[in-house]
């Protein structure tokens, strides 16, 4: 299980059924605990017509790094939506919520970004630092990657393992401002509180896939930043009001689209290769039901 186009395809249909009217999706529960640094995010959706749906639990504990542990983890229930009876628990340590995560970034740049790129940069060094550039290839075709981490051992680390994984020309760079000034292409990463992308930053035709802000008081971009940018998108956007960029900036919903808005073909986001646009993503239960269901069924079908 794993990056595929079939996958892709699972995460972007479940987000067109939240446009069509076929979801029941509740607010997420979040959690942030300060003395341990750690947040945990509870969400579930049910997709109609779908043999089961998902309750899930990611935790993000960022000093656990120091111990030489990873920073997430969590589980998935997936449950009969006849009977209500549990069907399957993926104790797959986040492994499922990465893979639905950075598909919903590529799913952004499918969507925003320019058809032709040729340089991507990446802002951070983590888990979503590997899993969105690889879920990128599934999108888009690229030359070359730009690494931006807060401690260069981790950035040239990050380069050494992707260069292996992605066929790219690799360079790690000493500023986001560095970064910015090449890119066509830009995904944060990052658990930041305080903004990582200014305005100064922009040029024409980028695009920029902001995924580090999911919780109250994350932030990667300035809000200058969405002010400035001709098309803004985002998952859904009352859930980014609350825990995403849109929580920083007041901007109202007639100007932005949500991505099931784009996957079902209701709007389009760029008309122009000149034109500048931000995605903010949060991550939502819709796709965690989507990734859970289509993962049963991938992984009965192998039994029979």
């Amino acid at each position: 299980m794993g990056l595929s186009q079939a996958a892709l395809a699972a995460i972007e249909n479940g987000f067109s059924a939240l446009c069509h009217g076929r979801v029941i999706m509740p607010a997420p529960l979040g959690m942030y605990i300060q003395e341990s640094q750690g947040e945990v995010h509870v969400k579930t959706a049910y997709i109609a017509g779908n043999e089961g749906f998902a309750i899930k639990v990611a935790t993000g504990f960022y000093a656990n790094s120091a111990s030489g542990l990873v920073n997430s983890s969590g589980l998935i229930l997936y449950l009969d939506a006849r009977t209500g009876f549990v069907k399957a628990v993926f104790a797959d340590n986040g492994y499922l919520t990465d893979l639905r995560t950075a598909l919903a970034g590529a799913i952004a740049a499918k969507y925003c970004a320019r058809e032709r790129i040729s340089t991507v940069g990446i802002v951070g060094t983590g888990v979503q630092a590997r899993w969105q550039l690889e879920a990128l290839t599934l999108v888009r075709k690229f030359q070359r990657v730009l690494v931006f981490g807060r401690r260069k051992t981790a950035a040239d680390a990050y380069m050494r393992e992707m260069q292996g994984r992605v066929g790219a020309d690799f360079k790690v760079v000493d500023s986001v401002a560095d970064l910015m000034r090449a890119s066509d292409l830009v995904v944060t990463t990052t658990a930041a509180r305080e903004p990582v992308i200014e305005v100064k930053y922009l040029r024409a035709g980028l695009h920029i896939t902001a995924m580090g802000a999911d919780g109250p008081g994350k932030q990667e971009l300035d809000p200058s930043v969405l002010e400035s940018a001709d098309v803004i998108v985002c998952d859904a956007y009352e859930q980014c009001q609350r825990l995403g960029e849109l929580q920083h900036i007041a901007i109202g919903k007639e100007r932005v689209i949500e991505i099931p808005e784009l996957t079902s073909g209701r709007k389009k986001a760029r008309t122009a290769d000149d034109q500048i646009s931000v995605c903010d993503l949060t991550g939502t239960g819709v796709q965690d039901s989507a990734m859970a269901e289509f993962s049963y069924r991938a992984l009965t079908a192998t039994e029979t």
